[in-house]
C-alpha cells in the first residue's frame, strides 16, 4: 500500500516493509515525506502484526538525507530555522526507531548522505549493498551531522574516526563501513533485500518480548554504569521469566524441536 505518494508500506510474514519513495531525488525528504513516514511509524507501532521492520529506499540510492530544494530549507530567502526542522521531523524519527519495541532492519542501497546516513545508522541492523557508500556531507553546507550523527557514529566506529568523515565529508564505502563497525554486514546488491528480508522474517518469529528487550537493554546500556544495568538485567530477566515465550522456548529445548513464539 501507499501512504501519500513518497513512502511504500506492505507486511507480509510480519514484517513491514517501508520503502522511501522519491527516486528521481535519491529519497530526500520533504515535509510531506516526513509526514506520510509519520503516519506509516505510528501503525507500525500499533499493529500487533508487525514483529520486525524493513527500512529500504527505491530506486539506486536509500536516503540523500533533507531535500535542499524543499522550501522549508531551500536558500536564497529568509533564513530558516533548520533547528525546527530537526526538532519537528528528524529528532521525533530518530527516536522512534530506537525505542521501538520491535527490530528495525535497514537495507541501503545506494547512497545513503547526510540525514540519510544517519538515518540508515539509527536503525538496529543493518545491510548494505556493495555499491553503496555512506557520506556525512553536513560541513559541505556549514552544517553538523545531525539526526543523532554525533551521538551515534562516534560509538559505532570511535572518535578518530567520526572526526575524520564528518570534518571531511569523505565518503566511506560500503565494504569499510563494515570493516569499521559502522554497520551489520556487506552484500552484493542483488542479495541486498533478500538477505535483509530473510533476517527480518526470522526475528518476525522470534520471542517479541525478548527481542524487544534485548534491544532496548543494549540501546539504554550506554547511559548507564555497570551496576545500574547489573540491576536492569536482573528485573527484565525475573519478568521475563515469567512469559509463555520463555516456557515455550525452553520446551522446545528439550523437546528438541522448533520453538513456537506468540509474543506474550
Amino acid at each position: 500500500m501507499s501512504i501519500g505518494t513518497t513512502i511504500e508500506y506492505e507486511i507480509k510474514n510480519g514484517v513491514a516493509r517501508i520503502t522511501l519513495n522519491r527516486p528521481d531525488r535519491l529519497n530526500s525528504f520533504t515535509i510531506a515525506m516526513h509526514e506520510e513516514l509519520q503516519a506509516v511509524m505510528s501503525h507500525v507501532e500499533e499493529n500487533p502484526v508487525v514483529r520486525a521492520v524493513l527500512l529500504t529506499g527505491a530506486g539506486r540510492g536509500f536516503c540523500a538525507g533533507q531535500d535542499l530544494n524543499d522550501r522549508a530549507v531551500a536558500p536564497g530567502g529568509e533564513a530558516v530555522d533548520l533547528g525546527h526542522s530537526c526538532e519537528t521531523f528528524w529528532n521525533p524519527l530518530i527516536r522512534r526507531l530506537s525505542i521501538l519495541p520491535k527490530p528495525v532492519i535497514c537495507a541501503v542501497n545506494g547512497v545513503a548522505a547526510g540525514a540519510g546516513a544517519n538515518l540508515a545508522l539509527a536503525c538496529d541492523i543493518v545491510f548494505a549493498a556493495q555499491s553503496a557508500k555512506f557520506i556525512q556531507s553536513f560541513a559541505n553546507i556549514g552544517l553538523i551531522p545531525d539526526s543523532g550523527g554525533t551521538w551515534i557514529l562516534p560509538r559505532l566506529i570511535g572518535q578518530a574516526r567520526a572526526l575524520a568523515i564528518t570534518l571531511t565529508g569523505e565518503p566511506v564505502l560500503a565494504q569499510k563501513a563494515e570493516d569499521w563497525g559502522m554497520i551489520y554486514k556487506t552484500v552484493e546488491d542483488a542479495d541486498l533485500i533478500s538477505s535483509a528480508e530473510a533476517l527480518a522474517e526470522k526475528l518476525a518469529k522470534g520471542p517479541a518480548l525478548g527481542l524487544a528487550e534485548t534491544k532496548r537493554r543494549i540501546r539504554q546500556s550506554l547511559l548507564n554504569d555497570l551496576d545500574t544495568e547489573l540491576d536492569l538485567e536482573r528485573d527484565a530477566m525475573r519478568k521475563l521469566g515469567y512469559s509463555a515465550d520463555y516456557a515455550e522456548g525452553v520446551a522446545a529445548f528439550i523437546e528438541k524441536r522448533k520453538p513456537v513464539f506468540t509474543g506474550q
